[in-house]
């Protein structure tokens, strides 16, 4: 793979680079209703960090019954996540200290990459409100997995774009889940609070409250 020197760091969107967690709620309440629903917050917070596709199965299965096909879930899952597009395009919502970071790791030699369980459409958005689609050199979405995290999968194959091994790699991830599958896939996992508390994020290697709070030389200490 890279040379020693390599180094990267693997951001997750949701919570992360996007405060999406209210875009998230709005746009699951619209489908909630439509199934005659609701979501209370407490459910929407264990829901983080998983594919939509699944928190649909998991929260709707017996609502849905003979109904929850393929292609009943994946409809669902479309009009969910183009309702959230809508609004994150008109509210914008990038995280404050995102852009900055993502400038200074950048300029410190990092490589950059997104690792989101999200659809495309998702990302390219969410890249194109930071305008700095051109510091990422690589990005996965929820296309590209076949295993949603927990399971690593997202981070490793962020790993092998960047041409970075795991070990050289952090991963910044609001969520329980995210969390686990950086530690499974062998990188420096960063939790920032926020979407979850500091209890829900004790298997992260560190634990920040703001995107401030990290710099270049912070990150390069998590790794070997």
């Amino acid at each position: 793979m890279a040379n020693d020197t390599s180094r990267a760091v693997i951001f997750d969107i949701d919570g992360v680079l996007i405060d999406s967690y209210r875009p998230h709620l709005e746009s699951w309440d619209v489908i909630a209703r439509e199934l005659g629903q609701r979501v209370t917050r407490e459910q929407f917070a264990a829901g983080f960090g998983r594919t939509s596709k699944d928190i649909i199965k998991l929260w709707w299965s017996d609502v849905l019954g003979e109904a929850m096909t393929d292609e009943r879930v994946a409809e669902l899952d479309e009009r969910k996540e183009a309702a959230y597009r809508e609004v994150v395009a008109r509210t914008k919502p990038v995280m404050p200290g995102a852009v900055e970071l993502i400038d200074a790791l950048h300029a410190a030699g990092f490589r950059l990459a997104v690792g989101s369980s999200g659809p495309p459409a998702n990302v390219d958005l969410s890249l194109k409100l930071l305008d700095r689609e051109a510091k990422f050199s690589a990005r996965v979405t929820g296309k590209d997995v076949t295993r949603g995290k927990p399971d690593p999968q997202v981070f490793l194959i962020a790993a092998e774009r960047l041409g970075v091994e795991p070990a050289r790699c952090a991963v910044i991830e609001d969520a329980p889940a995210g969390v686990a599958a950086a530690n499974a896939a062998g990188m420096a996992s960063i939790g920032l609070l926020g979407t979850t508390d500091a209890a829900g994020l004790k298997a992260a290697k560190l634990v920040v409250k703001l995107l401030s709070n990290l710099a270049p030389s912070v990150i390069e200490r998590l790794l070997p």
